[in-house]
């Protein structure tokens, strides 16, 4: 089960990935015209067309984003990657919505929709991300089922992945005549939910951003995000701040899910990158430097954290468990203070600076002292958990463990590449080829033949084993290179 929801966590990157473009030119077209949104400003001449432009242009793809979840988890999850499935998500996506909306539900089931009741309020719901990623595995999973079907001569036409997407639409209806049922209970436990953390306020977020950072390596933190950034429950804090909403349209202090991670992403992973340099070995501490050193940059810049998270997790798991409260403590401090900023793909620099000019945005100033704060606190809480109880953090290990590391910063990904074929046991070994945003993943046929620390001499910053024949090898942002190789190397 582990393995299928960390497979889906990874095909979920693909559709993500589209957001950073919609909140660079959203950003870029309220500043240049914030009446487009709502706020004071002049409403005609060429500025104000430019930035109705560029505002419709993100505004395309944020609007649209379960119908991206339902194409890019299909694509993700689908053998070879293949298209066929993308078309096969979209397919059960429109068969689902329409078949749930509000309109249909009350023709064939009018005692379970009614106006103005909680069940009414779930099925003008269902246009949601959630459908959307359950419409994408849908797609898949018939993809994979029935892309080499062969039929009898007379209907040889509809054979193979001709057949999918017919399959894909039976198999979605009989999902609604489930859903039909199901999904109001499913909407009332996550109203439920999301009502008693909303009801925390403060605390309530804190709580969110520590369970968030404490579910990563389960690959189950995208459940949570699901509910909290995304509109499936009426939350949505990520597209209610890229929608120009405030907390007088929402009810809630909109961005109040989503700024709490900026300090800690920005300033704090970097001051825990000093504190576990400063306490590696000083003969590793180049090689220290050289991989949580890089893996700060990219969380300063873009956010992306899993490079230096999977960096110790697995050697030192009680820091993780520190490292993820310390995400709880300081998003509590950032909501009470009322800094207030959005993100389209996790919470860096780039996302900061072009979501600052919305509505939703508030008192960005603090993020200097709160920056300052974070970068002070994470040092000396990893500084002192390290010495106190001899972590095993990077540049900590057990000499030997780490001479034949190369530097990624090299860029020899055909290197790194060979490296890890070897230590999976060579190309015989390997039956699946993969990858997420920052992770190889591989499926082997004998997971004996894994040789861990070789992997890990590679460069990579860590190495996971979900399963019994999988192998996730931690990269980084340039994991797509190292990829490339790879495959093939394992041809």
């Amino acid at each position: 089960m582990m393995k299928h929801l960390q497979k889906l966590g990874s095909a979920l990157m693909l559709p993500v990935a589209c957001l950073p473009i919609c909140g660079i030119l959203m950003g870029l077209g309220y500043a240049i015209a914030p009446a487009v949104m709502g706020a004071a400003g002049a409403t005609e001449g060429f500025a104000y067309v430019l930035g109705f432009f560029l505002v419709k242009a993100g505004g395309a793809l944020i609007d649209n984003m379960a119908i991206l979840f339902a194409i890019g988890t299909a694509v993700g999850l689908a053998k070879e990657n293949n298209g066929t499935a993308g078309l096969a998500g979209l397919v059960s996506w429109l068969m689902i919505t329409n078949l749930l909306s509000t309109g249909t539900v009350s023709v064939i089931a009018p005692g379970l929709c009614q106006p103005d009741t909680t069940n009414w309020v779930a099925f003008s719901k269902i246009a949601n991300p959630f459908t959307g990623i359950l419409a994408g595995v849908i797609g898949a999973v018939c993809y994979n089922k029935f892309k080499d079907t062969k039929l009898p001569d007379v209907l040889a036409f509809f054979s193979g992945k001709r057949s999918v997407s017919i399959v894909t639409a039976v198999v979605s209806i009989v999902v609604s005549a489930v859903l039909l049922f199901v999904w109001p209970i499913i909407f009332g436990v996550l109203v439920t939910i999301g009502n008693a953390i909303v009801g925390l306020d403060a605390v309530g977020a804190g709580i969110y951003a520590f369970l968030n950072r404490l579910l990563i390596p389960f690959g189950l933190h995208h459940a949570l995000n699901n509910v909290f950034w995304f509109d499936t429950i009426g939350l949505g804090d990520l597209t209610a701040y890229w929608g120009a909403k405030t907390e007088a349209d929402m009810g809630w202090s909109v961005g109040m899910y989503m700024a709490g991670f900026f300090p800690s992403m920005m300033f704090g992973i970097p001051g825990a990158a000093v504190a576990m340099i400063q306490t590696a070995k000083p003969n590793k501490k180049k090689s220290t430097i050289g991989i949580v050193g890089a893996a700060a940059v990219c969380a300063i810049l873009c956010g992306v954290t899993e490079p230096f998270e999977f960096a110790f997790m697995f050697l030192a798991f009680p820091l993780y468990v520190v490292y993820s409260a310390l995400y709880g403590i300081f998003t509590v401090i950032t909501v009470a203070l009322g800094f207030r900023a959005g993100f389209c793909f996790s919470a860096g620099l780039t996302d900061l600076i072009f979501s600052a000019s919305l509505p939703a945005a508030n008192n960005t100033w603090l993020i200097l002292p709160l920056g300052i704060a974070a970068f002070v606190v994470y040092y000396l809480v990893f500084l002192f958990a390290i010495k106190k109880w001899d972590l095993k953090t990077p540049g900590r290990e057990d000499d030997g463990e780490d001479e034949l590391k190369i530097e990624l910063a090299n860029n020899d990904f055909t290197a790194m590449a060979e490296i890890i074929l070897e230590g999976v046991g060579g190309k015989e070994n390997v039956t699946s080829i993969d990858h997420c945003i920052t992770r190889l993943r591989l499926e082997v046929k004998d997971r004996l033949l894994v040789d861990e620390k070789k992997i890990k001499s590679s460069g990579a910053s860590g190495v996971i084993r979900p399963g019994k024949t999988s192998v996730q090898v931690v990269i980084g942002p340039k994991v797509q290179f190292v990829y490339d190789e790879f495959k093939k190397l394992a041809k």
